[in-house]
């Protein structure tokens, strides 16, 4: 039931924010959230592994680890980029 509640409050809350804001807005807002949300996956594959830490698994992990990093890193140096050319713009 909360959960639900939460879920219905933050659409509502970006709906009514997302009509005062430009694509490149949204979009930067989006990559933020993309970049959490990719932090939060790297933690739960740490812990899963810790759970059931076999050679594959540590292997398997240090791939994923792997590529998230490297996605968050460039979303967030594109983010980062995008804000400067719009303080330099603006």
């Amino acid at each position: 039931m909360g959960g639900g509640l939460t879920v219905t409050r933050t659409l509502q809350l970006e709906l009514k924010r997302s009509i005062e804001l430009s694509f490149h807005d949204i979009r930067r807002d989006f990559t933020h959230k993309i970049v959490f949300g990719l932090d939060f996956l790297v933690a739960s594959d740490i812990l899963r592994t810790i759970v059931a830490p076999s050679q594959e698994e540590i292997l398997f992990l240090g791939a994923t680890v792997s590529i998230r990093t490297v996605m968050g890193y460039f979303l967030t140096k594109e983010a980062t980029e995008f804000d400067s050319s719009r303080k330099e713009v603006g």
